[in-house]
């Protein structure tokens, strides 16, 4: 895949923030009904596993759900925000940017992809 997920400073490009966005929007607390997120929006444990399970076909062990809401931006309630969400992500795409592009195939649907990354289902796989 040719698309970029970071810029040239290293920081998550603004399409790949906009996937991130459609993805946090359906885990996330307060649900979303058009796609865009509240001030408030978060992911509760339920949220996070069902995000961890989708991703990487179970949920995330107590260790790693811990490091994530210790190292990452979270809630007072010390639930994950869409900042800290985009945090994981940013640490996932510097070391790893193929699991980012696994995710994004097993998250978000080839229309929405082509539509941020701005090809077309019929050139996606031509």
């Amino acid at each position: 895949m040719s698309t970029r997920l970071v810029d040239d400073e290293g920081s998550i490009t603004d399409e790949l923030e906009k996937c991130l966005r459609v993805i946090f929007a359906k885990y996330c607390t307060p649900k979303s009904t058009d796609g865009s997120l509240a001030d408030n929006a978060h992911l509760t444990t339920e949220g996070l596993d069902a995000w961890a399970k989708d991703t990487n076909g179970s949920p995330f062990s107590q260790e790693t759900k811990d490091e994530i809401l210790e190292f990452m931006d979270v809630t007072d309630d010390g639930h994950l925000t869409f900042k800290g969400f985009l945090q994981v992500y940013q640490l996932q795409t510097e070391n790893d940017p193929e699991e980012t592009y696994s995710d994004l195939v097993r998250l978000v649907t080839i229309d929405v992809l082509g539509y941020l990354f701005g090809f077309s289902v019929v050139t996606a796989w031509v």
